[in-house]
């Protein structure tokens, strides 16, 4: 059976187990979400029953505190909760279904509890009107007789007045009484007003016997009348409120708590039932987790037989291609590679070892001629990296060979100047002399004249050697920098002023311009022969191409601080230009545009490769045909790279740069 079949089989196996236990679970998945809905749905309803026990809880509450001290805010807040309680039952416990069975006894139950608290309103409005008309109208009536028989009373030694004070305060304490009781209900509040009211009745037939006038008489008379009519008030209000207080207890309070009661008994069924669906929920998950749990055992144990034995089948012819490989790459080329009769994907495989053994033999003869070809090959490429090496080498020291036989002209004139005035000076010293020794007398101008040209001489002399020196001493110091190579700090002014002093003559042989920009301070630590090197190339190539056809024009050096780390110093010319070819292939090594005319193609090339490597900078060209070329280098303080001698490796070949900051 070919191998795609056979992982095919394990494939389908894989499915049909990913199939079955798929049914299992989805099967599962329905009975646990069933189970889950009922115990969402439980919940729901507790939510409810709680809100409704809540809410009701609250609003029995609120009917005491009216009771007790009746305001608008209290009956308008017991309202909108009594709209929330039957707002609850009539469109959430109604509609549930948990609940929608057993909400009409709460119904029920929880109307009987908010008509209740009308018919507590109606007891409540007869209560008020009673203690205002039966209480304290006759209390006021009486508080005005006690004050017509004070005033009727003469003075206070009368008999009168001991027992009218007493009855005045009774009257007083049954009043206070009085008001405690309808207020707070206090049991031993009713009993002190009946008392003060007695109090207040067996002082009036003595009040009677001591009266001094018919004024005080009448008005004990009518006292006693509004005494009669309070302790009947009294009688009534106490009746009152002991029906307002068994309405309360046995309306409100006893409707609340068989609401309560009913609220309990549908908690307990809600729990009752959400125990039932969770012990489904316990169940039914157990139960799919040991029919997933053995099903999964068994078809593992399948998929593992299965497995085994194909691997066995792929894995053991394998192993012989691996070892057939193993020979060939070890050199063994004579052992034949087993499986090559086989139909499936392995004798395939067993065919194709086969052809590369039989490749590998044919290769080995073959690199046999290569490896002598490739010797050969070394050998030529070694000859041929000396002869670049010697090149280069060539070309860094041609331009010192030009500066020798440069300031050697330049160095003749002055110094062929010294030794014409030094000749003339001795034969004019000579003749004077001999004028000196004759016998005739010396005069005065020709002592003068004698001076005069000594001193025109002698400054001659001074001048032309002064000139000498100091080019002999600006070639010597780019000499032992060129020479020695050795790292320093340098002036990049005096080290620029220098190279141009030893660079004069090759300027005068064109009318070239130069424009120096090099402020002072600034100080760099590198190799100045280097940077002698890179400027006498850039020199020398503005003056070959850049104004090779003999044309005027003008070169610009100039430096500024880039940064706190780096100098950038700028050469331009207004010369020919570059087109873009040229310009792209500029820094490459061996590439010149004047070949037939001895160039070799390695000035810029060195120039940028020791910008690039020996100090760690950037070197780019700027160029358009006709409109002249501006190098850009961007040098480092401090020269990042190594040594000129560094730029070889290991086997005295020069490592060419990879140009990436020439512009294009």
């Amino acid at each position: 059976m070919p191998i795609r079949w056979r992982i095919l089989s394990i494939a389908a196996l894989n499915s049909a187990v990913v199939v079955v236990l798929a049914a299992m679970i989805w099967n599962g998945a329905q009975v646990l979400r069933s189970a889950w809905d009922d115990v969402r749905q439980v919940r729901e309803s507790d939510r409810i029953l709680a809100l409704l026990e809540s809410e009701t809880g609250r609003l029995q509450n609120l009917i005491h505190r009216y009771i007790n001290q009746p305001n608008p805010e209290l009956f308008a807040e017991i309202l909108l909760l009594r709209e929330a309680v039957m707002g609850t039952l009539t469109t959430r416990a109604s509609t549930d279904p948990m609940l929608s069975g057993s909400v009409e006894e709460l119904e029920r139950v929880t109307e009987r509890f908010l008509n209740g608290f009308g018919e507590l309103r109606g007891v409540q409005a007869t209560i008020s009107k009673t203690y205002e008309d039966e209480v304290l109208t006759p209390a006021r009536d009486m508080a005005g007789l006690y004050s017509i028989i004070e005033g009727a009373t003469g003075h206070r030694d009368a008999l009168i007045w001991p027992s009218l004070g007493k009855s005045r305060e009774a009257f007083t304490a049954m009043l206070v009484a009085a008001n405690a009781y309808y207020l707070s209900l206090a049991t031993a509040s009713a009993e002190e007003a009946r008392r003060n009211t007695d109090t207040i009745e067996k002082s009036i037939p003595v009040m009677s016997e001591l009266a001094d006038n018919d004024l005080q008489r009448m008005a004990l008379q009518r006292l006693n009348a509004r005494t009669e009519a309070l302790r009947q008030g009294l009688s009534k209000l106490s009746e009152q409120l002991a029906s307002r207080t068994e309405l309360l207890r046995n309306t409100i309070d006893d409707s609340q708590a068989e609401a309560i009661g009913a609220i309990d008994d549908l908690s307990a069924k809600m729990r009752q039932r959400e125990q039932k669906a969770q012990e489904t929920f316990d169940r039914t998950l157990a139960s799919i987790s040991r029919k997933v749990l053995s099903i999964a055992v068994i078809f593992l144990g399948i998929i593992v037989s299965a497995g085994v034995l194909i691997a066995l089948s792929i894995r053991l012819p394998l192993y012989q291609i691996m070892a057939a490989m193993q020979a060939i790459t070890s050199g063994d080329y004579d052992r034949r590679v087993q499986g090559t009769n086989a139909s499936d994907e392995i004798g395939a495989m067993a065919r194709a070892v086969e052809v590369f053994r039989e490749n590998a033999i044919a290769k080995r003869a073959t690199e046999d001629e290569l490896r002598s070809s490739k010797e050969k090959a070394e050998s030529a490429l070694l000859e041929l990296n000396t002869a670049q090496q010697n090149l280069i080498d060539a070309e860094r020291l041609a331009a010192l060979g030009g500066l020798v036989a440069g300031v050697a002209h330049e160095v003749n004139n002055p110094i062929g100047i010294s030794l014409t005035v030094a000749s003339s000076f001795a034969r004019r010293a000579e003749t004077f002399e001999a004028e000196l020794k004759s016998d005739g007398q010396l005069r005065r101008s020709q002592l003068e004249e004698f001076v005069r040209t000594s001193r025109d001489a002698a400054q001659q002399l001074v001048a032309n050697l002064h000139r000498a020196g100091e080019l002999i001493q600006s070639f010597k110091q780019v000499a032992v920098d060129r020479s020695h190579a050795e790292r320093r700090q340098f002036s990049l002014s005096q080290a620029t002023d220098q190279i141009i002093a030893s660079l004069r003559p090759v300027l005068k042989r064109a009318p070239i311009a130069l424009s120096v920009d090099m402020p002072e301070g600034l100080v760099i630590d590198g190799y100045p022969g280097s940077y002698g090197q890179i400027l006498t190339n850039l020199f020398l190539n503005a003056a070959n191409h850049a104004f090779g056809d003999g044309r005027s024009g003008t070169i610009s050096i100039s430096a500024r601080p880039r940064g706190h780390d780096d100098v950038e110093i700028i050469f331009a010319d207004n010369g020919a230009g570059m087109t873009p070819d040229v310009q792209r292939q500029a820094f490459d090594p061996f590439f010149t545009t004047r070949r037939n005319e001895g160039g070799t193609g390695l000035g810029l090339h060195i120039a940028y490769n020791l910008v690039t490597q020996q100090f760690g900078g950037r070197m780019m060209l700027d160029s358009r045909l006709g409109q002249g070329a501006t190098f850009r280098i961007i040098m480092p303080r401090a020269a990042r790279g190594g040594s000129p001698d560094a730029d070889l490796a290991s086997n005295g070949t020069f490592q060419w740069p990879n140009r990436t900051m020439s512009s294009t």
